[in-house]
């Protein structure tokens, strides 16, 4: 990879790691704070949701009718998500340690903490948790097909694509032959240490 678009690459990896973070922190300041695995809003917020909060009767009535004639359709696709969830968790659990690959952590991507907001009801938060782990569950998922990519194939295609991973970007050029091999050895090694340091920090 070109010197020059590593360092652009790095630069950008920098930047949405301090935009994260300052949005993050800006959020706390302005609204909650955590505690271990505990959202705890101040108590006049709290009060402030507790009265925003639409009962389930005015909710069916006001929420769009369209909504609730598609929520079977929505919620029937819990079967194929829950058996996605657990064939790639196999999958990482069974083949991750045989490449040197580190597992990809679940709870990083898959996060259940919209049930905390008081201004939303019960069917509304079911719908934000429901969200949060089809969501997440992508993301996660998304991340234990990168890292495979990146151990067998790591590869950019010939034709842009839309939705590319973190890693791809750093992927070789489609076509580019020279020393592949040596170069694919390279992206398995850099999964490796990346392994390495995971458990040292675990």
């Amino acid at each position: 990879m070109d010197d020059k678009i590593r360092s652009l690459l790095a630069q950008i990896s920098t930047l949405e790691d301090e935009l994260r973070a300052t949005l993050h922190d800006r959020e706390e300041k302005l609204y909650y704070h955590i505690k271990g695995k505990k959202v705890e809003f101040e108590r006049s917020i709290r009060e402030t949701h507790r009265k925003l909060k639409r009962g389930i009767l005015r909710w069916i009535i006001t929420d769009r009718p369209q909504n609730l004639l598609t929520a079977p359709i929505i919620y029937s696709m819990i079967v194929p998500m829950v058996l996605l969830d657990l064939t790639v968790t196999f999958y990482q659990w069974l083949c991750f340690p045989v490449y040197g690959i580190a597992r990809v952590r679940r709870g990083d991507y898959i996060v259940f903490d919209r049930n905390n907001l008081a201004y939303l009801n019960w069917f509304e938060r079911l719908h934000c948790e429901y969200c949060a782990y089809g969501n997440g569950l992508i993301g996660y998922a998304c991340e234990i097909l990168a890292r495979t990519e990146q151990y067998f194939c790591p590869i950019k295609h010939a034709r842009k694509i839309l939705g590319t991973h973190a890693r791809y970007e750093r992927f070789l050029p489609y076509g580019e032959a020279s020393d592949y091999h040596a170069r694919l050895e390279a992206f398995r090694r850099a999964l490796a240490k990346e392994a390495k340091k995971e458990t040292q920090s675990m």
